[in-house]
């Protein structure tokens, strides 16, 4: 079923100030000699939500805070290299990624929903895969469509950079992930090039065929109305392949770095769908 939320900037700008910050609790996991950071907030139901390319799962406390208010337990994990997240970050796959990730559920509770960010669906994905039972639906962000044009991958390349200037990364930041420059400005900051490197080899050294699929699990395709990363023309592509159990959602205003652009309306999203599939 495909839904659209439409949505405009100054709904967010009131919606912002109406957020409640949840009492945040920073734990540990472990997955063999891989330590794994994560935060923890709420009361309800596991959402696990996993950060984009480079990114800290830190700035998703807004999106986390909200679903907390809309009753879901929330646990942001850290990629190795940042926080409190140590581990081997060459010669591994997605498989190892996702595995840290696991020992997160497993030990707060053993099953979730996982939503995944951009780079971050595919981990979510490959958990779902390795560990089904633990998966009790995906929510893929702002995920990229089959294909997309060489300049995007450059882009995020160029902002990791840190010899890149302010308006170079501006520039990236306008044609990759942001609609506006007021949205764009954080992004500026907080990248972690040696992630970036370690998770673009971890793609190439995981077979795309053990993970795409996602397992079984019920799927949430929420996309963002202005991602270069997922033209118009893309919009049904998960749900032609993967079937009836992937549900479309679609929010105006944003782009690549939808969660962050747009933290109400993407929680909001991510819990009304959630809402309807654990009352199955």
């Amino acid at each position: 079923m495909k839904t659209r939320f439409a949505v405009m900037g100054l709904a967010l700008a009131l919606a912002m100030p109406c957020l409640a910050q949840a009492q945040v609790e920073e734990k540990t996991a472990m997955n063999g000699d891989a330590q794994v950071g994560y935060s923890v907030r709420g009361e309800g139901p596991l959402v696990v939500v996993i950060a984009s390319t480079g990114r800290s799962s830190g700035e998703l406390a807004p999106l986390a805070d909200r679903l907390s208010e809309r009753g879901y337990r929330v646990a942001l994990p850290e990629p190795r290299g940042i926080g409190a997240s140590t581990g081997k970050m060459t010669e591994v796959s997605f498989h190892d990624f996702g595995d840290d990730f696991a020992a997160v559920i497993e030990q707060e509770g053993g099953k979730a929903i996982v939503a995944g960010h951009a780079y971050g669906q595919w981990i979510a994905k490959t958990i779902a895969s390795d560990h089904p039972e633990m998966v009790s639906g995906l929510a893929l962000i702002a995920g990229g469509a089959k294909s997309w044009p060489s300049e995007l991958s450059e882009a995020i390349t160029m902002i990791n950079d840190p010899d890149s200037s302010r308006d170079q990364k501006m520039e990236g930041l306008l044609l990759a992930f942001f609609t506006d420059e007021q949205s764009a400005e954080p992004w500026l900051e907080g990248w972690h090039q040696d992630v970036t490197v370690s998770q673009r080899a971890a793609r190439k050294l995981t077979n795309r065929e053990d993970y795409w699929a996602g397992g079984t699990a019920p799927i949430l395709d929420l996309q963002a109305g202005a991602d270069p990363f997922r033209p118009e023309s893309s919009r049904m592509e998960v749900r032609d392949e993967l079937g009836d159990r992937v549900t479309v959602a679609v929010i105006d205003g944003a782009s690549h770095a939808l969660p962050a652009a747009k933290p109400v309306e993407t929680a909001d999203a991510i819990a009304d769908w959630a809402d309807a599939l654990l009352q199955k």
